[in-house]
Order: structure tokens, then C-alpha cells, then sequence
């Protein structure tokens, strides 16, 4: 009995999928010197309330409206530095509606 229930484990083992469905890639702000900021500064502090654009209070639909001004190339790199208390869900949906709107470069910063 014991060597069926072994290989029907190898075998569900063997047979299901250990891919990562979808992911999305996230790059952390290096520290140190490095180039010049390009532009005016493009940073979204993410608060369990809601997003806040350079320290004004923005609703999520409207970032990417809100940045356009503030973008000379949409490859210009967003700061998203995300509050205590904050799901990385949140964060994460953040991330995948600003990529969806454009924007391609965005990195975030701890708290």
C-alpha cells in the first residue's frame, strides 16, 4: 500500500507545473553615485489612503495624467516608495497600471 501512495506522489510530483504564472519585474533605486536626475522629481509615495504625487494627494486613475508633465521620455524613472502597512498588492497594481499607462522605468525605494 505504502509503494502506491509513493508513486502516485512522484508521479503528481512529476506531473504539475512549478512555473511562475506571471510575474512582474521590480528594480529597487541603487545607492551611490550615479547619473543625473533626469528632470523634475517624479515621486509617489503609496500610503495606505491612497497614492500622493510629490507629496499632493492623486487618485490612482489619475498618476499617469499627473506625470505626464513631469516626463520628458516615457523611459524617465518614477520613484514609487511605498508606506508602512501597505500590501504588496497594492504596490504591485500600482506598478502594473503605470506600465500599462507608458511608463517604463519604475523603481522603488524604501520607506
Amino acid at each position: 500500500m505504502i509503494d502506491v501512495v509513493f508513486l502516485l506522489v512522484v508521479f503528481f510530483m512529476l506531473a504539475s507545473r512549478f512555473a511562475i504564472e506571471g510575474a512582474t519585474p521590480v528594480e529597487g533605486a541603487a545607492s551611490g553615485a550615479a547619473a543625473p536626475w533626469p528632470g523634475p522629481p517624479r515621486l509617489i509615495d503609496l500610503a495606505p489612503e491612497g497614492p500622493r504625487l510629490n507629496g499632493v494627494a492623486t487618485a490612482p486613475g489619475a498618476l499617469a495624467a499627473a506625470l505626464a508633465p513631469l516626463m520628458a521620455d516615457p523611459g524617465d524613472p518614477v520613484l514609487l516608495r511605498p508606506a508602512e502597512g501597505v500590501d504588496v498588492q497594492a504596490a504591485l497594481d500600482l506598478i502594473e497600471a503605470l506600465r500599462a499607462a507608458g511608463i517604463a522605468t519604475v523603481l522603488m525605494v524604501a520607506p
